[in-house]
């Protein structure tokens, strides 16, 4: 994603307080509810992204293949729980663990403050975990199509906690084999719906793709909606209320 992440600007609101952490890659866009804020917490987080990180690094560092490859893995013992989430969803999906990374990352980071706060939303580089109680939008952006900033997904509290994650193979430094503005997955998993979106946008080279793709999306068990633009064309699937 832009690394200014101008799309920030307009997120959160009155009911929110927002704040940012960022470790290294992980660049970390967070709201909370306005009672469960305060000067402490994005230390404390901050604290807790940097632990989580460390302890990734520190097995990954033994086993640099992993953070290369682009196929399913074996997970075994000891693995820290952080990679588990990140392989058992990539190995759905046939793809790399470091496909889910984001989404895993935001996954553990948003569990843990909903301990603290009943509205929590962390988005991490288009990843984004939800947990609300009133409904809230989360917008789209897609590069330079015209269509960018100009669709969002409305989240309802019962569909919540919530993963919407987007891969692009026009935006930003992540790896894409396709050309698709936005290939957008939504599942109450996370680091399911990054590497879905993953897989999903790999499959989009044209605006033919965009209905066998919503198809394939289908398949995938966890999966509650998809949403594909290429250039100034849009399809979707699933348990989506889209407004714009």
């Amino acid at each position: 994603m832009n690394s200014v992440r101008i799309y920030r600007n307009a997120a959160g609101g009155l009911r929110l307080n927002s704040f940012t952490v960022k470790v290294k890659e992980s660049d970390l866009w967070i709201a909370v509810s306005n009672a469960a804020y305060s000067d402490t917490l994005p230390g404390k987080i901050e604290q807790l992204l940097f632990n989580q990180r460390g302890i990734l690094e520190a097995y990954l560092a033994k086993r640099p293949y992993l953070k290369k490859t682009l196929e399913p893995c074996i997970t075994g013992e000891n693995v820290p729980a952080l990679f588990k989430l990140m392989a058992l969803a990539a190995n759905r999906l046939g793809v790399g663990p470091m496909a889910a990374v984001a989404g895993a990352i935001a996954e553990v980071i948003g569990m843990h403050l909903c301990d603290i706060s009943e509205e929590v939303v962390v988005e991490n580089g288009g990843d984004v975990f939800i947990k609300a109680v009133n409904p809230l939008n989360v917008g789209i952006y897609a590069g330079n199509s015209p269509l960018s900033g100009k669709i969002a997904i409305k989240v309802k509290p019962e569909q919540t906690p919530l993963g919407i994650c987007t891969s692009s193979g026009t935006v930003g430094p992540s790896l894409s084999f396709g050309k698709a503005d936005a290939a957008v997955a939504v599942s109450p998993s996370v680091p399911l719906a990054d590497a879905a979106a993953t897989a999903l946008g790999n499959r989009v080279k044209g605006v033919s793709d965009l209905e066998p793709v919503l198809e394939y999306a289908q398949t995938i068990e966890g999966l509650t909606g998809a949403l594909l633009i290429f250039q100034d064309k849009v399809a979707a699937w699933g348990d989506l209320e889209l407004v714009g």
